[in-house]
């Protein structure tokens, strides 16, 4: 097996830590933000390349016609605005690079940009913007519209949108404030100029009113699914979250963002592929397999599997007969990579086994302990070619303190042990850290 080594980054959100179960101290209650500066810490402690704060703007109503089942189980929400999270996280380390989530539907470009710029320097260089363009209708109804456009359209929106936004990171030079006593002067205003930027769907004067971020922009983040998504990532992407669908889909998919990469005139070495997994560790394997069972075989499993999902997909799950295979194959307007890889067409799986293939994210091999699990990871990534994985929580569970101290102290040393996770850090900004290997 090489031991190249990979990147690793955290899929998590501003949201409910874990409060229901043993050993997670009631919990419920994260929203100081305490709880996720401690996390980023001990990520930091683990050499993590980022840790990225998933977001949404709705409460979903997609499973059932309601809300009862998101609030009773805090499926996808309560969230709090991840900036102000960012922010925190990013004052409290020194190396982990810190990703927020803000879509293209909800945010002015120019508040974007200059909300990405503020945060870059906060974290000094190490700040990263999730590019999300919206999927569900109930967010696009909080925002003042009936529905959202298109996929289609939604990503050539986002196209200029991430063009007019570098242009406004651009509109200061890089050595525009020049704080010069001898004549009093701060920045050089022949280095600040407007940018006139007219496009299909968006228009701005510019320039910035903050300085220039110390990245020059931040890292790009994005989760390409459908073809158009992945085209989209591919053009524009630093890091990308992709989930998992078996060996077998992961290298398809990673040739197949990095062939469109070389198309469009990237380099795409510059291009890092995260697969979402969430290892479940134990002392032994038997500790950890009972583990998986107990998640897997609580009552309320499958609801909150099919609650999460159609909340993703806006596709009510609730009318199809669990120990039956779906009817048909599904499509949708949101997130048709996530469907995709919960329906499985042609599997001829019930929907029980779809949501029990959930709890390993499309990946055997990763509930055992620390040693075989990062074996397994280092076969996978030896197979794929790259890039590395993104970890998050087991499926319907929320994020614990315990949890965290599997991954942190158990699965990362075993990992280093095998020369497949970083040591040390050695750069300091997010987007140098992710090309470092």
């Amino acid at each position: 097996m090489s031991a190249k080594p990979f990147h690793l980054g955290w899929f998590t959100n501003f949201a409910v830590d874990e409060w229901t179960r043993t050993f997670t101290g009631g919990g419920g209650d994260p929203w100081d933000g305490q709880f996720y500066v401690d996390m980023a810490r001990a990520m930091e402690r683990a050499c993590f390349d980022y840790i990225m704060l998933e977001d949404t703007l709705m409460i979903s109503e997609a499973y059932g016609g309601t809300t009862e089942v998101y609030l009773k189980h805090n499926i996808m929400g309560p969230k709090a605005d991840p900036s102000p999270m960012a922010a925190l996280i990013g004052a409290a380390t020194t190396h982990l690079g810190v990703v927020a989530t803000f879509s293209t539907m909800a945010y002015p470009p120019f508040m974007l940009a200059r909300l990405c710029a503020t945060l870059d320097n906060i974290c000094k260089g190490r700040f990263g913007w999730n590019i999300v363009t919206t999927g569900e209708d109930l967010a696009a109804e909080n925002f003042g519209m009936d529905k959202l456009p298109p996929r289609q359209q939604r990503y050539d929106m986002a196209d200029e949108y991430v063009e007019l936004c570098k242009q406004l990171w651009a509109s200061w030079e890089p050595d525009a404030v020049v704080r010069d006593l001898s004549t009093g002067t701060y920045a050089d205003y022949t280095k600040v100029k407007p940018i006139h930027f007219k496009g299909t769907y968006y228009k701005s004067r510019g320039p910035l009113n903050c300085v220039p971020a110390i990245q020059g922009r931040p890292a790009f983040v994005q989760a390409g699914g459908s073809p158009r998504g992945r085209q989209f990532a591919a053009m524009t992407a630093d890091s990308i979250i992709a989930p998992s669908m078996g060996v077998a889909g992961l290298k398809a998919y990673r040739d197949d963002v990095r062939a469109r990469a070389v198309a469009g005139g990237r380099d795409p070495d510059e291009i890092k592929i995260l697969f979402v997994v969430a290892p479940i560790l134990g002392e032994t394997e038997e500790e950890a397999k009972a583990k998986a069972a107990r998640i897997a075989d609580a009552p309320d499993y499958c609801e909150k599997a099919l609650a999460l999902i159609s909340a993703i997909t806006d596709i009510d799950f609730q009318k199809f007969d669990l120990d039956k295979p779906l009817p048909e194959q599904l499509t949708t307007n949101g997130e048709q990579g996530s469907l995709d890889a919960f329906q499985q067409w042609g599997t001829g799986k019930t929907l029980r086994e779809l949501c029990r293939d959930q709890l390993s994210r499309g990946l055997d091999g990763l509930v055992g302990t620390p040693e075989q699990v990062a074996e397994r990871m280092g076969e996978v990534m030896a197979e794929v070619g790259g890039d590395g994985f993104l970890i998050t929580r087991p499926f319907t569970s929320n994020i614990s303190r315990q949890y965290i101290l599997d991954i942190c102290e158990g699965l990362v040393p075993a990992l280093q042990r095998r020369g497949l996770a970083r040591t040390r850090y050695t750069k300091s900004t997010l987007r140098e850290t992710l090309r470092e290997f």
